[in-house]
């Protein structure tokens, strides 16, 4: 499978929007602790996304999201707590769960409904609950 490049054109007009704790963005995502959270340039996260910055989350730019998508930093569950890092060009599936610590590399994908409990490689598709390698992506 062949890593897909970034959409130059379709972000040409890309704003960051206004965010504030606890509160939907325009675009209808919500941030935790939004003082913790970088974003870089041209991103796209989908409505009804949430993302837990306690512990920092770091997100390149080009990366995108689907709808309904959770990112965890701190887990009150099992108190687990870290910096997630979300590289650059990386896709991410609607309805899927990142835990705290994890590390996306560039140019991954990860499938809809996955629950990422484990760093994911540079140039790889990741699936499944828990997230499992399934093909690595050449450029």
């Amino acid at each position: 499978m062949k890593v897909i490049k970034p959409d130059k054109k379709r972000f040409s007009d890309w704003a960051l929007p206004k965010i504030q704790h606890g509160k939907p963005t325009k675009y209808g995502w919500m941030v935790h602790h939004p003082k913790n959270l970088k974003l870089g340039k041209f991103t796209d996260i989908g409505a009804f996304s949430y993302l837990n910055a306690l512990y920092e989350i770091e997100i390149e730019e080009y990366a995108q999201f689907g709808s309904h998508c959770s990112v965890y930093s701190y887990s009150s569950i099992d108190q687990k707590k870290g910096k997630v890092y979300i590289g650059r060009n990386v896709r991410i599936g609607s309805h899927t769960t990142i835990m705290p610590g994890i590390k996306i590399g560039e140019n991954s994908i990860v499938g809809a409904n996955s629950f990422v409990t484990c760093d994911i490689p540079k140039n790889s598709f990741f699936a499944g609950s828990p997230a499992k390698l399934i093909k690595e992506l050449y450029e």
